[in-house]
């Protein structure tokens, strides 16, 4: 029988990617916007507590097993920016264009063997709300960082990462090729190991 895991995240491409890599486990994936539970506010100071708060947060409000991360971009030249204040880097609620105009114009004198950067995630599986050991798995790509978007692929950052080892940016990889490579899917890929040993 399929169960039944809320993902805390009502954003639309990371709620495809993520239950595209689970359906092989027989979890059904499903948004927490599914259930109206509110976002939760990201007070955090690292990746890993704040994708604890999300996976709580729509734990408590569903009853159901939940699956957070907190993911991001870590800019060298910009001492590890945007970071965890990747989803809204331009401002509570900026649009993906906006984030990514920002970066563009902070690194516009930075010269291109100077923007090297890494896509982090930290994904975190609670079985409920008062999961004292959480599974927490951790995934990094390694890449730069474009002077102009490139490909349509994707979402957020995608189209400035440029991943060395397929010569193109994120947005420019089919999709089953960026799950592969992916800070998001390198995460995910130990969290299914993680669920089958647990079964």
């Amino acid at each position: 029988m399929t169960r039944q895991i809320v993902l805390a995240s009502n954003n639309p491409g990371k709620v495809r990617e993520i239950a595209q890599l689970l359906a092989a486990l027989d979890l059904s994936v499903l948004p927490q916007s599914q259930f109206d539970v509110p976002d939760v506010e990201e007070t955090g100071l690292t990746f890993v507590e704040n994708a604890i708060l999300k996976a709580r947060n729509a734990a408590r409000k569903t009853g159901l097993a939940a699956i957070a991360d907190d993911s991001g971009l870590e800019v060298d030249a910009l001492d590890g920016v945007p970071g965890i204040h990747s989803s809204r880097y331009a401002g509570i609620g900026s649009s993906d264009q906006a984030d990514l105009d920002k970066l563009l114009q902070a690194l516009t004198d930075v010269p291109q063997g100077d923007r090297s950067a890494r896509f982090q995630c930290l994904m975190v599986y609670l079985a409920h709300e008062h999961d004292p050991t959480p599974i927490i798995c951790q995934g990094a790509w390694e890449g730069r960082i474009l002077f102009e978007p490139r490909g349509d692929n994707g979402f957020g950052y995608d189209p400035v990462f440029f991943v060395p080892t397929h010569n193109c940016s994120s947005a420019e990889l089919p999709p089953e090729i960026k799950n592969e490579l992916s800070h998001r899917g390198q995460a995910l890929r130990m969290l299914v190991a993680a669920l089958a040993k647990k079964g």
